[in-house]
Order: structure tokens, then C-alpha cells, then sequence
């Protein structure tokens, strides 16, 4: 009782402290501003959920040592239509030209172009040419998502203008970029607008709603301004934290209020009396049900696929500059506005669910019964729902990226880029042999590699150091396999597991890398994650309850 006691006392005298400097609060909460919008600016949005995965991951490592063995990090597919062979070659000595693109990979690469097309190796055109449509693979110098890439993109679909399409991660990337930065304002602002219509019509004053969404709105954005310290934020955090912070803490502020009234109206107490005591029991009220909110959130630092790091901490952030803004910023505009607030006070549309409760007192086995029937199918439910991780299911048919894609998969029958790292001291007959091993493998449709574009019967002495060194470092060789098979479905990752199988049998070093690879790695990550958090937010919750 003392220790409550004493608690009450120290919240009563903070209550007190708000009311007493409400004006310096409110000068310190519009200042705060001006750092948070500068840091809200200069937070880099991360597109690409993969960079996430564990460091640890064979997947991820590979990735690295693409980058620093070849110096390629993210690649598009790139399609041109209806464009004859001399430009198409004048089209791609401009493409190499462009920032961060490292290399340009087409059959102009193996052959020369005055080659009669009866002469060349029949695998080495059809990878690359199909009627009028003809493809190459373009390699950046950056990662996937690396702002440079993403400019190298803009600049070869302005190159290749309407002709060309442009498929990948990297463009995935970039189209994402630009639906999320045109619409993300539009949906935080409706969901602004819709709580604020809500909030007038259910609760007992009309201008109360816009009072509410300012304080609201202001902790939002420090939580989304102080996200500058984490060094980027990935666009899932951005699109859904504003506007979960806002759902989240909004009863926080409801309770505030209705504990002034009760203090200022029932209890007949001066207003800045009447507001400190509404802030010490709004303090207590709200106490562990912040902390149980917080303890969920940061459950998901516990995830090993970082995006739950990055989204339970700039959630548990928002959380707390949530309460704290309920009672310092929210009671400082509460008496600021008072006077209209009171003025355009209604009768709440919300009724008051008495015959409902006691239903519910008088006959509690009756529901419990219901939900214990209703646990049964929920279960069923829970357990059987599909859970998809091709991050580009979503987006619509018309975007750049799927239209390129599409086209990619009905012309050449590619859905999936693989790519394997082997070692390169390898002997030709054994990469050949794993090749043709490759080749077998249901839903591979071409792999390109040294081996596979110039035949045995040339040896590999004699090609050009341009051809063999964008393929081939010292320690590594790089080869390209194309699959019918899409991102995330269970035909890909049954592929992966045999080729990986393939690769190991022939070179234990041996890596399979790039978007499917890392989606599977993806899948088995997150399903153990996701057990993790459960387990670990129902034990934090329990022991704080």
C-alpha cells in the first residue's frame, strides 16, 4: 500500500508539473519538429526485404562475394522488341556506358555479330534471341537495392525507350520505390481522416478529433524522425508504423480525456487540478498496458531475419513517445482548447452495451461454452491459411517491372534467375558434366556458363580475357541458370534443393545464390521466427501481467 501510495504521489506531482509549464511544453513539442521532419527526410528507405536475411547464411555470403569477386550486385533481364541486331548492339555499347552497370551480357558476348545464325551454337541464340524479341543480362556494380542500381535502371529504360523492357530485382525494386513514396501519404492521410470521423461521431465533442490526431500526430512523427539513428528503415516499417503507432496509442489519449471530465465536471475541480489527476491516472491506468505493447513489439527483435528488429524497435519507440505524449503534449492542447472543445460537445453516438454486460455477467459458462466452440475453427483456420513470400504477388499487372516479367516468362519461358558460384580452378570436364547434370533437372530451361557457351571443342585458354573476366575471378566462377519455375513456389524450392544438391556433389565450396535462393532461405527463416516471437511475447506478457 505504501509502495502504491507513494507512486500515486510521484504521478500526481508530474501531473502537476505538466500543468504548471504547459506553455514551455507546447514551445518544446512544436520545436522538436524541425529535427524530426529533417531526420524523417534523410532516413534512407530500404525496398529489398532479403538484405535482412542472417549474415550467417550461405545465400547472403555468396551475394558478398559476387560483389567483391566481380564486382556485380544487383542484374536485370533486359528485353528489346522489334529492333534490329546493329542497333540492339549500338543500344547495348550505351548501356555499358551507364553509371553502375558492370557488364552487359549477350550473344555478341560468345560470337561475333556477322556470324551466320545457322552457324552459331543453337542453346547459345535461343538463350537470347526468340522472333524479334532479343534479351540480355545487364550486372551493376552495386547490390540490389543500392540506389545506383535502381538510377541504372531509370537511365536504360530511357534508352531503350518503349521498346525496351526491363525485368529483375532491381527494377522490382524501383517500381516498388515509386508506388510506395506516390501512395504511402495518401493511405496515412485517410487513415487520419477516417479516425478523426470516428472519433467526432463516437465521442462527445466534434472538435475533440482534430485536438486528438495533433497530439497524436506529433509523436508520430518524432517516432519516424529519430528513425534516422537506425541508418535506413525498410518500407514495410514505413508503410505500416504511422499509422499502427496512431491505432495503438489512441486510447491512451480517450482514457486522458475521459478522466478530465470526470475530475472537471463530476468531481467539480479546477482545470489544471482537475487535468494533473487525470494525468496520474491515466499514468497508472495505462502503465502495463503500454508495457505488455512494448513487450510484444520487441518480441520481434528476437526474430534472426532482421526486419522484425527494425520493426519492434520503431514500434516499442512509437509506443512509448505514445504515452508520453498522452500526458504531457495531449493535456497541454486539451486545456489549450478547452473552450471549444466544450463548445461543440454532442451526445455520443456510442450507446453504452449495459443490457450487453449483463448478459454477459449473468450467464459467463454460456460464453465460454461459445468460445470454446469457436476456438475449434479459428485453429483450423490459423493452421490452414496460405502465407506467400513472393513479394511481387501483390503488385499490379500494369507495373513496368510485371509487364517485363510477363513477357520474359510467355517469350524465353524464364520466371527465376539462378545463379551458382563454383570454384574456378575446377577442371572444364567436370563443369561440363555438372552442366549437362543442371540441364536434366525439371523446369531448368538454359545454363550459362563458360563451358556451356563456347563447347568443349574450344578451349578456354583462348577466349578473350573480356569474355571469361566478367564470368571468372581468380577463386570463383560465376554461372547463370534459367528455371520455369517462380519465386517462393514449392516447385522452385524442390529445384533448388536438387541443384544444390548437384553443385555440392561436384564442389563442396560450391554456392546457389540470387532471389530464389535467398526467398526459400526466406521461408525457412521466418517459419521458425515467427514460433520464436509467439513463444516469447506470451511469456513476456504473462510474467508483467
Amino acid at each position: 500500500c505504501g509502495f502504491n501510495l507513494r507512486g500515486d504521489i510521484r504521478m500526481l506531482k508530474f501531473g502537476r508539473t505538466v500543468t504548471k509549464h504547459r506553455k514551455t511544453i507546447l514551445l518544446i513539442s512544436f520545436l522538436l519538429l524541425i529535427p524530426s521532419v529533417i531526420g524523417y527526410i534523410n532516413t534512407r528507405v530500404n525496398f529489398d526485404v532479403l538484405v535482412y536475411l542472417p549474415d550467417s547464411m550461405e545465400t547472403v555470403q555468396g551475394q558478398d562475394i559476387l560483389l567483391d569477386e566481380f564486382h556485380k550486385g544487383g542484374f536485370a533481364m533486359v528485353m528489346f522488341d522489334g529492333m534490329d541486331k546493329k542497333d540492339v548492339a549500338k543500344t547495348k555499347a550505351k548501356i555499358e556506358k551507364v553509371d553502375h552497370v558492370e557488364s552487359v551480357v549477350w550473344y555478341d558476348s560468345v560470337m561475333d555479330l556477322s556470324t551466320p545464325e545457322e552457324m552459331l551454337p543453337k542453346e547459345a541464340y535461343e538463350a537470347f534471341n526468340d522472333g524479334d524479341t532479343t534479351l540480355m543480362a545487364v550486372f551493376f556494380d552495386t547490390p540490389t537495392s543500392d540506389d545506383g542500381s535502381l538510377e541504372a535502371v531509370e537511365d536504360i529504360r530511357e534508352i531503350g525507350g518503349r521498346q525496351c523492357f526491363v525485368s529483375g530485382m532491381s527494377a522490382f525494386v524501383l517500381d516498388l520505390k515509386i508506388i510506395a513514396e506516390t501512395e504511402e501519404p495518401v493511405y496515412v492521410l485517410l487513415a487520419g481522416i477516417l479516425a478523426m470521423i470516428v472519433m467526432a461521431l463516437l465521442l462527445d465533442s466534434w472538435f475533440i478529433s482534430p485536438v486528438f490526431l495533433l497530439g497524436l500526430g506529433l509523436t508520430i512523427i518524432y517516432n519516424m524522425g529519430s528513425n534516422l539513428f537506425f541508418g535506413d528503415l525498410s518500407y514495410i516499417t514505413k508503410a505500416i508504423a504511422a499509422v499502427l503507432q496512431l491505432a495503438v496509442t489512441m486510447d491512451y489519449s480517450i482514457f486522458l480525456w475521459h478522466s478530465y471530465q470526470e475530475h472537471r465536471y463530476d468531481l467539480k475541480m479546477e482545470r489544471e487540478k482537475a487535468m494533473a489527476n487525470a494525468i496520474a491516472k491515466t499514468l497508472s491506468s495505462v502503465a502495463g498496458s503500454s508495457i505488455t505493447t512494448i513487450a510484444g513489439f520487441l518480441a520481434l527483435c528476437f526474430m534472426t531475419f532482421t526486419l522484425g528488429v527494425n520493426l519492434g524497435l520503431v514500434m516499442a519507440k512509437g509506443v512509448v513517445l505514445g504515452v508520453l505524449g498522452s500526458v504531457t503534449i495531449l493535456p497541454v492542447l486539451i486545456l489549450a482548447f478547452e473552450k471549444p472543445i466544450m463548445k461543440t460537445k454532442h451526445k455520443p453516438l456510442m450507446p453504452k452495451f449495459d443490457k450487453l454486460s449483463d448478459r454477459v455477467t449473468k450467464r459467463p459458462v454460456v460464453w465460454i461454452i461459445l468460445f470454446v466452440v469457436l476456438l475449434g475453427p479459428s485453429l483450423v483456420g490459423y493452421t490452414h491459411t496460405d502465407v506467400y513470400y513472393n513479394i511481387d504477388a501483390g503488385v499490379p499487372q500494369t507495373l513496368p517491372f510485371k509487364v517485363a516479367s510477363n513477357k520474359l516468362s510467355d517469350q524465353f519461358g524464364l520466371q527465376t534467375e539462378l545463379m551458382v558460384l563454383t570454384d574456378a580452378n575446377q577442371s572444364a570436364k567436370q563443369k561440363r558434366e555438372m552442366i549437362e547434370e543442371i540441364d536434366r533437372v525439371d523446369g531448368v530451361i538454359l545454363t550459362l556458363g563458360l563451358e556451356s557457351g563456347v563447347g568443349p571443342a574450344v578451349p578456354e585458354e583462348i577466349l578473350p580475357n573480356a569474355l571469361s573476366g566478367k564470368v571468372k575471378s581468380d577463386r570463383w566462377e560465376l554461372m547463370m541458370i534459367g528455371t520455369e519455375y517462380a519465386v517462393a513456389t514449392d516447385q522452385l524450392n524442390d529445384q533448388i534443393d536438387e541443384i544444390h544438391g548437384i553443385i555440392k556433389h561436384y564442389d563442396k565450396k560450391a554456392m546457389l545464390i540470387g532471389e530464389g535462393p535467398c526467398t526459400k532461405d526466406l521461408i525457412d527463416v521466418t517459419d521458425r521466427d515467427f514460433k520464436v516471437v509467439t513463444a516469447i511475447s506470451i511469456a513476456a506478457i504473462f510474467f508483467i501481467i
